[in-house]
């Protein structure tokens, strides 16, 4: 596979597919394909055409996580260097699935390993094929949870659940990340894709700007207090209602009609 390409782009109607595709090693995420995929979201982002971004893996698994192979080649390294590559790699990426401006959906072919798993708890939804398995991998290599692991799952599934799958580094089956709250639904491997395009269909003809906003309240409302969180709310009502979606939904309510949004 050319290392030109570590990711697919394809835009399909409002909806940008975004496909890492390292299928010969399960996609594992090279700096290269990890910047490729930030470019995109901040992209999709800014791109009025775009309404939905679904983000799947190429051939039998979604993301080994991060490739280290270059690690140990890497030379000496001087105190800061290990917290600066984290934090303008991995957590650049998760930050960018979280700031994304429009709702992303992680379609989960397989594997979804480390990095590989917080990328997919980062998405908005999370669909699994039935083969899909989330391994919290760094315990079996020494490592301390990265790419907002330990943001992410406390909040996801609390504390103890948290410490039982980052402790143990156990693979976690798609049935039973459904129960504990970490996807949205299962459902057969090869109705994965057809699946994922459908979601991204709804929410790209949904009113664009109002599930920013949306997003946006429920993230911060994890890491703020009740008052904060109103101020929040009625800021994001007072920016939606000068939308020409938000217009369209009011006028539609009092004509009886569905409504026609345009994402603006």
């Amino acid at each position: 596979m050319p290392l030109s390409a570590p990711v697919r782009h394809e835009a399909d109607g409002h909806v940008a597919h975004l496909t890492l595709d390292r299928p010969e090693a399960l996609n594992a995420l090279t700096p290269e394909a990890r910047d490729r995929v930030v470019a995109l979201l901040d992209s999709a982002s800014a791109d009025p055409a775009v309404r939905a971004v679904v983000l799947t893996g190429a051939g039998r698994g979604f993301c080994a996580g991060a490739d280290l192979r270059g690690g140990a080649a890497a030379g000496e390294r001087l105190p800061g260097d290990v917290a600066r590559t984290l934090r303008l790699g991995a957590q650049r990426l998760i930050a960018a699935v979280l700031d994304c401006e429009k709702p992303v959906i992680a379609a989960v072919n397989g594997t979804a390993a480390g990095l590989g798993a917080h990328l997919a708890f980062a998405c908005d939804l999370v669909l699994a094929a039935e083969s899909a398995r989330f391994i919290e991998v760094f315990v079996r290599r020494g490592l301390v949870p990265d790419g907002g692991g330990a943001y992410l799952l406390p909040r996801l599934i609390g504390p103890q659940r948290a410490k039982e799958l980052m402790f143990f580094g156990d693979a976690l089956t798609a049935a039973d990340a459904a129960r504990l709250g970490l996807v949205n639904r299962v459902v057969p491997d090869g109705e994965l894709d057809a699946t994922a395009r459908a979601w991204a269909a709804r929410l790209a003809a949904g009113p664009t700007r109002a599930l920013a906003l949306a997003k946006q309240l429920v993230n911060a409302s994890l890491d703020t207090d009740r008052a904060a969180a109103f101020a929040a709310e009625a800021a994001a009502q007072e920016i939606n209602m000068t939308t020409r979606d938000a217009q369209e939904g009011v006028r539609s309510f009092v004509e009886r009609r569905s409504p026609e949004y345009r994402g603006r």
